[in-house]
This record gives structure tokens, sequence and C-alpha cells, in this order.
């Protein structure tokens, strides 16, 4: 989540409201006074790094750790093998 911050603090903020918080893409852009496109927007950028950064550190051609935090119990393909 730092690594996300440092690299743009709002996607990291529509993460703390949207994961953490438990705000919908609408309460996300009140709080933050940005259009709901752009949060739509941001949360799918975040996500997309946040799975190429979990399947970066995964060993192996198949990683389950992205799954597992996500509770969807699947398995992600690593695409850098």
């Amino acid at each position: 989540m730092q690594s996300l911050e440092q690299l743009d603090p709002r996607q990291a903020r529509i993460v703390e409201l949207r994961f953490f918080g438990g705000l919908s893409i609408e309460e996300a852009a009140h709080v933050l006074k940005i259009s709901v496109t752009t949060v739509k927007r941001e949360w799918t950028i975040a996500k997309a790094w946040f799975q190429r950064e979990l399947s970066r550190n995964c060993a192996g051609k198949w990683c389950r750790a992205a799954a597992q935090d996500s509770g969807a119990g699947q398995a992600v393909q690593n695409p850098d093998r």
C-alpha cells in the first residue's frame, strides 16, 4: 500500500476508502470531491496495479496469494513466467 501511495496518493486513498472503509464508488467520490467516473477509473487502475505487484512476488508459474488475500480462492497465473 505504501508503494502505491508513493506512486499515486489519490489511488491509494481510493483503495483505503473502498477496500478498508467499505465505501461505495459514489461515496468515495463524494468524500474526495471528484467525479464518480474518476473514482471508477482510478479504482480500476489501482486494482490492476495490485494484481501486477502480487504476481511479481509469486514463486513458480501459479500464485494463490492474490486469491487467498481477496478470499476468492482462485489461482492467479503469473504473467512474468
